[in-house]
């Protein structure tokens, strides 16, 4: 597959973070390892009032692509969640493409008017299946991307491959009843450990990630997410990724 497509989601980097590297600091490994694309974690932030501006510069230096990881949900108790705005002045701040959320309680109304506030900001914006019951269901997406498209919102959806294993769902069917809605992919195979479900490293799992892959629209940004340990094991990903989406 084009380069470009492929994003480095930096929870392939957990343990360096877990130790003290800033994320500002690992946009230059990523460039190094011929990533042009990366997803910044809100959660890796140590004083994102500091870090914000060093991203910035750094990825405006590096010529780096940014999408921006929130693990936030758009609706909590079925009202629009009143931190998004703040969410959105970071991804601004940071010159980020595409900001993603989980739908948390969505009862049904989309309340049009405030998101489209936070759409109008030039952000895109993007759900994600999670690994909860909540929003992270076949169902629970397709209820939610049904509604948003009735409207002219254009919020997408990022179809996260490994996530499915873990709501006990199919990760074949999820791409057959959500293709049409899918802006950005999230890649990871699962293998199970006593019975439960464990993220680890494509072909290293159960997954038949090419099948989804082949499912799924062709030419959509793709990320590698999932915990690592070494280069070695980031490159072998974006090898095979190289190799099947051409």
């Amino acid at each position: 597959m084009k380069n470009t497509q492929i994003v480095l989601n930096f929870l392939v980097f957990a343990d360096k973070i877990a130790n003290g590297s800033l994320q500002s600091e690992l946009l230059a490994d990523s460039k190094a390892l011929g990533f042009q694309a990366v997803e910044i974690r809100r959660e890796y932030f140590k004083d994102i009032k500091k870090e914000i501006p060093l991203i910035k510069e750094e990825a405006s230096r590096l010529n780096l692509t940014l999408f921006y990881s929130v693990p936030d949900e758009v609706y909590v108790a079925g009202n629009i969640n009143p931190n998004l705005k703040g969410y959105i002045q970071e991804a601004k701040a940071m010159g980020v493409k595409q900001i993603k959320w989980n739908i948390g309680d969505f009862k049904g109304e989309l309340h049009t008017t405030e998101l489209k506030a936070l759409v109008d900001s030039g952000v895109g914006i993007t759900i994600e299946n999670d690994q909860t019951q909540t929003s992270g269901t076949i169902a629970a997406i397709k209820k939610y991307m049904t509604a948003v498209k009735t409207t002219d919102l254009g919020i997408g959806y990022v179809y996260d491959l490994g996530n499915w294993r873990f709501v006990g769902e199919d990760e074949i069917k999820a791409a057959e009843e959500l293709a049409e809605y899918v802006h950005y992919i999230h890649v990871k195979d699962v293998r199970y450990e006593n019975d439960q479900p464990q993220a680890t490293g494509l072909d290293h799992g159960v997954i038949d990630w090419r099948k989804v892959l082949g499912i799924l629209p062709a030419n959509l940004p793709i990320a590698i997410e999932y915990p690592t340990n070494t280069n070695e094991e980031i490159l072998e990903a974006k090898s095979l990724l190289e190799e099947e989406v051409k």
